[in-house]
């Protein structure tokens, strides 16, 4: 490899790397888009899709459309939650964290309450 193409892929890799840690997507992952306090959300889901990197639910609630991510398939199963429970038409109770700029309408449940029944995605969070 030319002197001229090494550098030309440092150049590459210094830049992209700090575009891929910066953009949205990777930061939208994990807790750190989240407030520091829980809230509560009733309503009705109107929208599920359910699968990786994790399912992401559309929930009426008080007339306003919040987006509500909720766990990876293993996660969901693990905390109970069997196929059908998350569907459109169904009353939930969602506890968890919104996101830092509550105008966003997004959070993410730590724990689900359907029917009564409380399904703790993660249980070591309070």
């Amino acid at each position: 490899m030319s002197r001229l193409t090494r550098r030309t892929v440092t150049a590459l890799l210094a830049a992209a790397v700090p575009a891929c840690i910066l953009s949205p997507a990777f930061a939208h992952h994990g807790w750190s888009w989240t407030s520091d306090g829980n809230i509560e959300l009733t309503g009705v889901i109107r929208t599920a899709k359910l699968g990786n990197p994790h399912g992401v639910l559309t929930v009426e609630a008080d007339g306003e459309i919040w987006t509500v991510e909720v766990g990876q398939p293993w996660r969901n199963a693990r905390a109970g939650l069997k196929d059908g429970d998350l569907a459109a038409g169904v009353e939930i109770i969602v506890q968890g964290q919104p996101a830092a700029d509550v105008r966003q309408k997004l959070m993410k449940a730590e724990r689900i309450i359907l029917a009564g029944e409380v399904y703790d995605l993660y249980p070591d969070r309070s």
